[in-house]
Formats: structure tokens, C-alpha cells, sequence
């Protein structure tokens, strides 16, 4: 996937020298993610206990930018109290999706899917269907302070990637992890918490979805809802895609960190070229269907 990557950046500086092969292009591939790389992180905390499919991650984070965007521009609310805020009903929606799952047992599918299109109704109804924005232009340095040519929110997620996969292949924790995804009546038997593992996972993707939301409000002074939905694909893309990289078969984060910004690289590419706005959709689209099937096939066999 890395070769494939080189060789889609070769195909494009060949194809548009003069606007592709720029320092500018690469700020934006590597200066543009920062969302994309915070929901990949949550969606792989729930993923990497055996949650596969959390769809609500997208719209949690929409809600916590909006959230943070109201509460400071038209409630008057210090933008640091308002960010905490965000992180914590963040944290909340998580916890309900993970009290949902695996205290009463609800498919994940439903609740995430349910969960997800009420809080994209809620953050609608909070903005009257309208972007808001009006952030002080003085709080966006916690996402956009350049350090050496990128914005400071790149090294942000480049610090959550790192952080988690540190957490996941070296610690405890991570190895249980590793363990109730493999088998939860095994694990449980081996004296490992499945439950508090399980649900402490939903409130870990909250808190993530919280945090790249006040990110990115910060660094557009605002957020539109209804954009938010427009992540999930590539939050899956991406993700499923990293599966194919470094470890094959196994979801990990630097794989998903890499498969982030081959995507961004693709897409960016394209436009360049002037191929129509659908094709983000038939790439994303394609790269997930390929992504799973990669992801299949090497998990198998590797068992």
C-alpha cells in the first residue's frame, strides 16, 4: 500500500507538475486530516475490542464542535470552560452507547446507528439547521500554530496515533484489549474485566470524538453540522485501509495513521486533475470495498 501511495504520487507530479509537485499541495495532504485522524482513533477504540461497527463517531463529533461553537458565541461562555464542556458530553455519548451495548445487551449496529442520527437531529436543531462561527480568532492557535511549515493540530493526531498504539501493543491494558476482541468468554475466564474493557472503550470514543471537535471548531472559528456525516466514509475507508499496512490482517494505528494521508493524497490528486466533486464519493466508496476485502482475506491468512 505504501508502493501504491509513491506511485499515485508519481502519476500525479507527472500528470500536473507545476500544481502537484508543491510545498503547498503537501501542507495541505498533511496539514488538512486532523479530523479524519481523531475519528480514526475512536472509531479503533471500540473496534479493537470486537465493536466493529460504531457509526455514531461522526456525528459525536460534529455535536462536540457545535456544542463548544454555541456555548462560547452565543451563551458568552469562556472558550476553555466551553471546550471541557464539549469533551465531556463527548465522553456522555459515548458512555450510553456502551451502556446500551453491554449492559442491556442492544445490537451495536442499532444503538450507534440511532445514536448517530440523533445527535446529528440535535446539533441541527441547536443551530437551526445553519454553520456557526464567531470562535476569538486568538483560540485557533491550539489547532492552526505553524511549527515547521504544518499547523500544530498534524503533531496533535501524529501524538494520539502514537499514544495509542503504544497503549494498545505495550501495555496491559492493550493486551486485554487485544484479548476480549479475540474472545470474550476466554477472556473473562482469564480474570479480565470484558465489561469494563467494553464499555470503558465506547467512553474512550467519545472523549477522542470531543476533543478532535473542539480541534476543529478552533480551527474554522465555527462548524457546520451538517458536514459532519460527510466523515464517516472516509473515517471507514481509512481505518479498514490501515488493516492492509505495516500489520496485515490486524486493525492498527499507524497503518490507519498512513492510510489517512494515501487518502487525502488520492482525492487531492484528483481534484488537481479536474475529474468532477463525485469522485471523492467513488473513491471513498471503492477504497473501503477493497479495504474490507484486503482485510478479509490477510486475517485469514494469518489465522
Amino acid at each position: 500500500m505504501i508502493i501504491v501511495w509513491l506511485a499515485l504520487i508519481v502519476v500525479y507530479g507527472v500528470r500536473e507538475p507545476g500544481v502537484f509537485l508543491t510545498t503547498g499541495t503537501f501542507q495541505t495532504i498533511f496539514g488538512s486530516q486532523q479530523a479524519l485522524v481523531f475519528l480514526t482513533v475512536a472509531l479503533m477504540c471500540t473496534i479493537c475490542v470486537g465493536e466493529f461497527v460504531d457509526l455514531s463517531v461522526a456525528s459525536v463529533f460534529g455535536l462536540t464542535a457545535v456544542t463548544m461553537t454555541v456555548l462560547t458565541v452565543e451563551h458568552g461562555w469562556n472558550v476553555w470552560a466551553a471546550s471541557l464542556a464539549a469533551v465531556v458530553l463527548g465522553a456522555v455519548c459515548g458512555a450510553v452507547n456502551g451502556l446500551l451495548v453491554v449492559r442491556f445487551g442492544v445490537n451495536v449496529i442499532v444503538v450507534t446507528l440511532g445514536m448517530g442520527t440523533f445527535l446529528l437531529g440535535g446539533a441541527l436543531w441547536m443551530t437551526d439547521l445553519l454553520p456557526v462561527s464567531g470562535i476569538d480568532p486568538g483560540f485557533s492557535r491550539i489547532a492552526l500554530q505553524p511549527v515547521a511549515g504544518l499547523p500544530l493540530s498534524f503533531y496533535e493526531g501524529l501524538l494520539l496515533i502514537l499514544g495509542f498504539a503504544y497503549l494498545l501493543h505495550l501495555t496491559p491494558l492493550g493486551r486485554n484489549m487485544r484479548f476480549v476482541a479475540a474472545n470474550r468468554e476466554v477472556s473473562r475466564l482469564a480474570g479480565v474485566r470484558v465489561s469494563r474493557v467494553r464499555f470503558g472503550s465506547f467512553v474512550a470514543a467519545g472523549t477522542v470524538c470531543g476533543v478532535g471537535g473542539v480541534l476543529s471548531a478552533a480551527s474554522t472559528g465555527g462548524f457546520d453540522p451538517s458536514v459532519s456525516q460527510s466523515y464517516l466514509l472516509p473515517t471507514f475507508a481509512a481505518t479498514f485501509l490501515g488493516t492492509a499496512i505495516l500489520l496485515p490482517g490486524r486493525f492498527n494505528p499507524l497503518g490507519t495513521w498512513i492510510a489517512v494521508y494515501f487518502l487525502a493524497t488520492g482525492i487531492l490528486g484528483l481534484q488537481l486533475m479536474g475529474v468532477a466533486g463525485w469522485v471523492s464519493n467513488v473513491f471513498y466508496g471503492g477504497v473501503l470495498i477493497v479495504a474490507v476485502s484486503l482485510s478479509t482475506v490477510l486475517h485469514s491468512r494469518s489465522s
